[in-house]
């Protein structure tokens, strides 16, 4: 069975990126008929927050992403001990003593002669009495994984295609700080074993940590999932943008953006797939395929997704908005001013064009006289706005704008809106005559 997972940090809300990278390892899953499991990573105690996992599951569920089961890392670290323990005992974990401020010194000699700044493994010529002195000293270890110089790392990346590394080229990673808590590698790798993880779909920025955790998936006697890389989201002028780390469901919600519309879109950033507004899951599932996924980054354009709402909100049914609605407003409100909404929360202002009040708009003597004149022709039926513009143009000659406008100005104080045949009906007769009364009145 096809197994994936999102493990978010509970130490900010979602953002954009990672809303991507959740969606497309849940479409992974339900394309497959396979698991989706949501993997708290909390083990960065101080950092971690209850509102955080609490918010991370309303976001998720807004968006319509369920998850077939949830784990809390902080309920494992029995797990990762053990793995530790096994790893020590087999060689292929050990002390390191050098603070931050010596590594980052052997990182800018390197750098400075032009070599690649990777860890000397300075710690492991150390000999045990070195080792006791320092911890004699008062100097906790922090641990790192040791890798397999003599074993060359390659998988078949879902997007990138083969991946080779070599791993004296990469630093034996710290998996352990000296006051005990994880870091990311070993925790996850353990995980994705116990959890029966068969697929990992995540940023282009892990790919060195994929080479790492490979070796870890081995040494631990596992067969690594499959692995997939997908392009990092960039803003529209083609740079890292740090607003895309600000935008999260919480302010799609305040702008009035549909889940729907974050769904359309984000399913096919990055792929050689158009993005439209399609609301059927189905039709995106089936067309959801690592194939179609380039290397180039993925632009998210914030125009793009409100020309992506737009169009969906153009295409509510009324069922679906009902309970968003203002009172009172009906099918055919909704009807009527949909077309000229962007998002469900304008519905409001363009109501107020039928409950009132409307604006007041000065006339001159001319159109205060053909509005006089049409609020007397005035006639209720089953077309009223196409009966009133008809016979308006037979007694005053008046045609186009000068026919229609001072109309729509005086029965909505505005010089544009919502389709007159369908509002009109809804403003009502006694309305409808009282504003054009009112507004030949001057």
């Amino acid at each position: 069975m096809t197994v994936t997972r999102f493990a978010p940090s509970p130490t900010g809300r979602l953002h954009v990126g990672n809303i991507r990278t959740a969606l497309h390892n849940w479409m992974l899953a339900q394309k497959a008929g396979g698991q989706f499991v949501l993997r708290i990573d909390d083990t960065d105690a101080e950092r971690s927050r209850e509102e955080y996992v609490a918010a991370i599951r309303e976001d998720l569920a807004w968006l319509g992403i369920d998850w077939d089961r949830e784990e809390r890392q902080s309920a494992r670290l029995d797990r990762y001990e053990a793995a530790f323990d096994t790893l020590r005992a087999a060689g292929r974990i050990y002390p390191a003593y050098e603070t931050q401020q010596e590594l980052e010194l052997k990182r800018k000699v390197l750098l400075g002669r032009g070599l690649p700044p990777i860890y000397d493994r300075g710690a492991l010529k150390l000999t045990e009495e070195e080792r006791a002195a320092k911890e004699a000293d008062g100097v906790q270890p922090h641990w790192r994984f040791k890798l397999d110089h003599d074993k060359p790392i390659g998988w078949d990346d879902g997007v990138r295609g083969k991946q080779k590394f070599d791993p004296a080229q990469l630093s034996d990673p710290v998996i352990r700080r000296a006051d005990g808590s994880w870091l990311y590698m070993l925790p996850s790798t353990v995980d994705d074993v116990d959890m029966g993880v068969t697929q990992v779909l995540r940023g282009e920025d892990h790919v060195s940590n994929t080479a790492v955790q490979i070796q870890m998936f081995h040494a631990m006697g596992a067969t690594p999932p499959d692995f997939a890389h997908e392009a990092l989201l960039v803003g529209k002028e083609g740079k890292l943008s740090k607003r895309l780390g600000s935008l999260g469901c919480e302010a799609f919600r305040e702008r009035g953006i549909e889940p729907a519309a974050i769904i359309a879109l984000l399913a096919r950033l990055g792929t050689s797939l158009p993005v439209e507004p399609i609301v059927d899951g189905a039709v995106l599932l089936e067309t959801f395929d690592l194939s179609t996924f380039g290397r180039a980054p993925a632009k998210f354009d914030d125009a793009e997704l409100e020309r992506v709402n737009t169009a969906i909100v153009h295409a509510m049914p009324f069922d679906e908005v009902k309970d968003r609605l203002p009172d009172g407003m009906d099918e055919a409100g909704w009807h009527a001013v949909q077309p000229n909404i962007s998002t469900v929360g304008e519905v409001g202002e363009w109501w107020r064009l039928v409950t009132g009040p409307i604006e007041r708009v000065e006339f001159a003597e001319e159109d205060r006289a053909y509005l006089g004149q049409a609020a007397t022709v005035l006639a209720w039926s089953a077309d009223p706005w196409r009966d009133l513009t008809s016979s308006l143009k037979d007694k005053t000659g008046r045609k186009g704008k000068g026919l229609f406008l001072p109309l729509r100005q005086a029965l909505t104080g505005m010089n544009h809106g919502p389709d007159m045949g369908e509002l009109l009906p809804l403003i009502g007769e006694e309305a409808a005559r009282r504003r054009l009364e009112r507004a030949a009145a001057g």
